[in-house]
């Protein structure tokens, strides 16, 4: 018996019983669906990580003062006095993996504004900041090196703080703001750049020159931390090496001594946030999964009535000639069919659910083809998996028997 006979003997069979096949597809179509929907929002969430981290400067390094242990007590980073304007200094003219740094010192307070007010933190930092954090100024100018240099009361200011302090549409150029009781001018506005992925609004923010943060409003000469960009992504290890070389030597340290300093890059916390999203991707699909393997239960089960049901007519095939191989292959292509018309009605399914998905709940989502295949291949090797046992079962019928069975 060649294989379009066994395939239209197959496919009349399902079609006497419309509704059982369609049941039994339906643990298929619910798993295939659910499989694609959930992958879809786990690299969705994947991917818009990967955007706020690349938005933030994927290639960004920090290094902050740190390991301090006074009594047991580890203490606050912004309290130690570990990193100098020299270190700054240093690592600007020694290192060759470093296309940005700039140091960072930061105040918070009430920033007043006229009638306005608004409480916010204001950084100081160097002019490479706006490279390093991927900003950009829309309405003014960034302030300059002479600012720098003579620790002028400038400031450049993102969205968030001018629209709190210069509401109804007023133009912050010029404009003085105070900030724990001193003058800044406003130089420059940032371009908006929204939340990141943490929840923070980056643009409430507010960048002066770093002298005039340290003298005029924390009376200090150390910096609370050094942000930095490596040349590329891929040069972030060499450019992490390569600053804690120069700043174990600038602090003296011997061999056996710990860092007085830590130094982290986006590349860590992209790795921990993608680990993360992979696990729980995992997990989601795994439970997604749980329903083709129900699925696949139902297809035996129902291949099992099946053969039950037709036990006569499997007798009456095999004693005109059918042979033991015919049988199996006509029951395994019933419950192939089966699962390969539940995967193509749950792959639509399950696209149709992300998109819905997205434009409903507004979460960010992406079908990989991959997901989409591989969800139809497990829905395939499940109808071929569950449906061999009836069907060897069905084969291996004595057909005198199966005559006489009632």
């Amino acid at each position: 018996m060649n294989g379009t006979n066994l395939l239209k003997i197959a496919l009349r069979a399902l079609a006497n019983n419309k509704l059982r096949a369609f049941l039994t597809m339906l643990g298929i179509i619910i798993g295939v669906a659910s499989v694609i929907t959930m992958l879809a929002i786990g690299q969705g969430s994947k991917k818009s990580i990967q955007a706020q981290i690349a938005e933030m400067g994927s290639n960004m390094i920090m290094i902050h003062p740190g390991g301090d242990m006074r009594g047991g007590v580890r203490r606050d980073p912004s309290e130690m006095q570990t990193l100098k304007l020299a270190d700054y200094e240093a690592l600007r003219d020694e290192t060759n993996f470093l296309a940005a740094i700039s140091p960072n010192v930061s105040s918070s307070g009430q920033l007043i504004a006229g009638n306005n007010n608004y409480p916010s933190s204001v950084s100081g930092v160097g002019l490479d900041y706006l490279e390093i954090r991927q900003f950009s100024v829309e309405e003014g100018e960034m302030f300059t090196e002479t600012d720098i240099r003579t620790s002028a009361k400038v400031c450049v200011i993102g969205k968030t703080i001018a629209d709190n302090l210069f509401p109804d549409g007023q133009d912050p150029l010029g404009r003085v703001i105070r900030f724990n009781q001193v003058p800044f001018r406003v130089v420059g506005v940032l371009k908006s750049k929204g939340y990141n992925s943490m929840g923070s609004d980056q643009d409430d923010i507010v960048l002066a020159p770093y002298t005039t943060v340290m003298k005029r409003l924390l009376a200090q000469t150390y910096l609370q931390s050094i942000f930095a960009s490596a040349l590329t992504e891929d040069m972030t290890d060499n450019a992490t090496e390569e600053i804690s070389r120069i700043l174990r030597r600038n602090h003296k340290l011997k061999t056996t001594d710990e860092d007085d300093f830590t130094i982290r890059s986006q590349q860590e916390l992209s790795s921990m946030l993608n680990s993360t999203t992979d696990l729980m991707t995992t997990l989601l699909a795994c439970i997604a999964g749980i329903s083709l393997v129900v699925g696949g239960i139902g297809i035996m089960n129902i291949m099992y009535v099946s053969v039950t049901e037709r036990t006569r007519e499997i007798g009456l095939r095999m004693s005109v000639g059918a042979r033991g191989i015919d049988i199996l292959a006509q029951f395994l292509i019933e419950a192939v069919l089966i699962s390969i018309t539940g995967g193509l009605i749950g792959v639509l399914i399950g696209c149709g659910a992300s998109f819905l998905v997205k434009n409903v709940a507004h979460w960010p989502i992406y079908i990989q083809p991959w997901s989409v295949f591989l969800s139809f291949a497990v829905c395939t090797l499940t109808g071929i998996f569950f449906g061999w046992y009836p069907a060897k079962k069905a084969a291996d019928l004595d057909p005198i028997e199966a005559i006489r069975y009632e």
